[in-house]
């Protein structure tokens, strides 16, 4: 899906320049933070929405922009199966 917004020209400089990065990511990179710390997105959702190819980029990412991720007690007791399935 494809979304336009209008935003004046000094203002998208603005962001440009305080962000060191395209508008319509940066934009999007807010966007999906915020839709991830509200638990809207996953983060196997936040990571394909973001384009990065491995956690560890999803990672880096969370930790550059200061994010906690979205870890609780019921993930936790799932990774433990999932790693004594494997024999780990």
């Amino acid at each position: 899906m494809k979304i336009a917004i209008q935003i004046p020209e000094d203002v998208a400089e603005c962001l440009r320049q305080a962000n060191k990065k395209t508008v319509d990511r940066h934009i999007l990179e807010e966007y999906a933070i915020r839709a991830y710390q509200t638990r809207a997105l996953s983060e196997a959702q936040l990571r394909r929405l973001l384009g990065f190819a491995t956690r560890g980029e999803l990672d880096d990412f969370l930790a550059d922009h200061q994010v906690p991720r979205n870890y609780m007690l019921d993930d936790l007791q799932q990774d433990r199966h999932t790693a004594e399935k494997l024999g780990l």
